[in-house]
C-alpha cells in the first residue's frame, strides 16, 4: 500500500457513522476492520458496539471526528444555500430569455408558491432578529 492506514475508519450513515478500528498488524497482513461503536452526531451519542468498552483514545478520536464532521456538514449547508441563490438567478435568466409558454405554465405556480414561502420565512426571521438585537 502507498501509505500508512489510519487507526480508525468512519463509515458514514444518515445521522453519524459506524466506527471501525483498522488493524493491519496480523499474520496474514490483511486489513481487518473491527466495528467498535456507532455515532449519532445529531444527538451527540457514542454507543459502543456490542459488549465493547471504548478506550480514552477511542473516545477522543471519535469526538474529534464528530467535531470535524459537524463542521463539514455546516459548510455544506451554507454552500447549498449559496448554490440555491445561483439557481434562482439562473432560473430568472431562463424565464426571461429561454422559457416557452408551455414550460412557464408547468413551473410558474410551484415557483411562485416556493418563493412566497421563502420570502415570508426570511422576512419573519429577519424581523425576529431585529427585535432581539
Amino acid at each position: 500500500m502507498a501509505g500508512e492506514l489510519p487507526d480508525y475508519f468512519f463509515r458514514i450513515r444518515e445521522n453519524g457513522a459506524a466506527v471501525f478500528r483498522v488493524d493491519t498488524e496480523n499474520r496474514q497482513r490483511r486489513i481487518e476492520m473491527d466495528q467498535i461503536a456507532i455515532v449519532n452526531i445529531r444527538k451527540g451519542e457514542i454507543k459502543p458496539h456490542g459488549e465493547r468498552e471504548l478506550s480514552e483514545a477511542d473516545i477522543a478520536r471519535i469526538q474529534t471526528w464528530m467535531a470535524e464532521r459537524a463542521a463539514v456538514l455546516a459548510h455544506r449547508d451554507i454552500d447549498d444555500i449559496h448554490r440555491a441563490v445561483d439557481y434562482m438567478n439562473l432560473t430568472t435568466q431562463w424565464v426571461q430569455s429561454k422559457a416557452t409558454p408551455e414550460q412557464l405554465d408547468a413551473v410558474t405556480d410551484d415557483l411562485l408558491l416556493a418563493m412566497h414561502d421563502l420570502r415570508s420565512t426570511l422576512v419573519r426571521k429577519k424581523a425576529d432578529r431585529l427585535m432581539k438585537g
